[in-house]
């Protein structure tokens, strides 16, 4: 193989890759599976002792495992928007968590990742949780044909949720239209005020088998009360025990279909996303109640694509990543005793705070690497950010994209192909607070929110002086130097400015 080192040209906006080092391979597959609310400890290749994950360590022995990869945002559908773009979520208004009835927040005329592949060859197909908004302003059309939707955006397939298991609607959506819809029974959805006769989870508390600990007291689907409401629909609606066994499905159907050519798959699990309803194969197996459930359900999944890639003896021209959208919350609105069974289990590791938080367990999360023959197996401590997904895979494949519009992703293929063991010079996070990661230094802006959840009982990082942590000696983020290292916070915070402002 001969190896070519990367030349990046910026021409109008326009960035051109000429061949990266492995111009002279041939064109791997590419699927990604990515976690819902999975945290930096829930899986036992990180340092979970009380639930074992044997799939993703298999995923991990023979890959790169990642112990500084972040997402950029503490929730998901900023997270998946700039992982999606290559545009942080803050830059671009109402990319915040999506209702179930959101317009689409990805428009056609811009670059993404699918693009990249679509552009390059491949086959591209969606499965599973979207939370990304369909249809027009004003909201998708339930009834109809979906447009927007992610096929508008560099996908060729999609079967998808439309937002999370916790939202209305509960139905699936393949490529443009609601699967199994009666037309005599047509889905109508408000996130605004009641509609229809639908028995809600506030109402009616005796028809609830998950009840709620906040929140998610509206219509009841499935048992389970949801957040908006929904009636009609009623052939369409999932049955949230066969989920994870419908998406795993579809996701193996799109590796059949396509084994002769190259195809990128963007596989989405909703596990282990509230609420935790996991097929009766899993529950009760983890002793940790649902959440532990579901963290044993989403390994199953994760093992079924790795063995339906070795059955058709794709596993090594495939490149498979595994990460998760952001930091894990315990009770994030439903009783499943997730809290009162950790059993000692730490969600987030040696980290601090979680889902929502500034903190470094809302963006740091698991990240795997795996393709066989290019990436050696072993741990990188690279600084890397899923935002650079675009760029990298761009570079990988040879392809253009517009910087105008994905302004933030950068080429760093050689830091997740394991080559580059440095990565990044500096990472931002965001979870209503800005921070900043430059070295051994993270910076967390002043702000007046609320320093922690009642609902979730995660700190949040939030602080109104300046805080300052050196995470190779406090990883765990417990001693703030700010006041101690004053020169140090102005430069972070002139350079997050810089970053803000799109100096940089």
């Amino acid at each position: 193989m001969i190896k070519t080192r990367s030349v990046v040209y910026l021409l109008c906006g326009i960035i051109f890759c000429l061949p990266s080092a492995f111009s002279q391979t041939s064109r791997p597959n590419v699927v990604i599976i990515y976690a819902d609310d999975l945290g930096y400890g829930d899986v036992s290749c990180y340092g979970a002792k009380k639930v074992a994950t044997p799939n993703i360590d298999r995923l991990a022995k023979a890959g790169m495992r990642f112990t500084n990869a972040h997402t950029t945002s503490a929730t998901c559908t900023p997270s998946r928007y700039s992982m999606l773009t290559g545009e942080y979520a803050w830059r671009k208004p109402g990319t915040g968590v999506a209702t179930g009835d959101a317009a689409a927040l990805i428009l056609p005329g811009r670059s993404t990742l699918p693009l990249v592949f679509q552009n390059a060859g491949y086959k591209t197909g969606v499965v599973g949780k979207w939370h990304l908004g369909l249809g027009p302003q004003g909201g998708p059309d339930w009834n109809g044909e979906i447009k927007p939707s992610p096929l508008d955006i560099g996908f060729d397939e999609s079967f998808i949720m439309a937002a999370t298991g916790d939202r209305v609607p509960c139905v699936y959506v393949e490529n443009r239209r609601v699967v199994n819809l009666d037309p005599a029974d047509p889905i109508k959805v408000s996130f605004k005020e009641p509609i229809g006769n639908e028995p809600t989870g506030r109402a009616n508390p005796e028809r609830l088998k998950m009840k709620h600990s906040h929140g998610h007291d509206f219509t009841i689907i499935n048992g389970i009360g949801r957040i908006g409401y929904m009636t009609g629909g009623k052939s369409a609606r999932w049955k949230d025990e066969d989920m994870a066994d419908i998406f795993t499905e579809k996701a193996v159907s799109f590796i059949e279909k396509h084994q002769a050519e190259p195809f990128f798959l963007y596989f989405s699990t909703q596990d282990i996303h509230v609420p935790r309803v996991p097929h009766e194969r899993f529950a009760g197996k983890s002793g940790m109640g649902p959440r532990g459930d579901v963290i044993l359900q989403l390994d199953w999944t994760v093992g079924q694509v790795m063995q339906t890639l070795d059955r058709l003896n794709l596993a090594k021209n495939t490149l498979v990543i595994f990460s998760s959208d952001n930091g894990p919350v315990v009770d994030d609105g439903y009783q499943d005793q997730a809290v009162e069974l950790l059993n000692g289990h730490t969600p987030a590791g040696a980290l601090r705070g979680g889902k929502y938080s500034a903190f470094d367990a809302g963006t740091r999360v698991p990240f795997i690497v795996r393709w066989p023959g290019q990436v050696k197996a072993g741990v990188s401590n690279a600084l890397v950010s899923q935002i650079d997904l675009l760029a990298s895979f761009a570079a990988l494949t040879h392809q253009t994209f517009d910087a105008t519009t994905a302004p933030d992703t950068k080429d760093y293929l050689s830091a997740f192909l394991g080559k580059d063991k440095k990565g990044r010079d500096y990472l931002i996070e965001h979870a209503g607070t800005f921070s900043i990661i430059k070295g051994d230094w993270k910076y967390i802006e002043p702000s007046q929110r609320a320093k922690k959840s009642i609902e979730t009982n995660t700190e949040l990082g939030n602080d109104p002086q300046p805080q300052l942590y050196n995470l190779a000696k406090d990883v765990g983020e417990k001693i703030n130097l700010a006041e101690a290292n004053l020169e140090k916070v102005k430069e972070l915070q002139a350079f997050l400015k810089e970053v803000k402002e799109g100096r940089r």
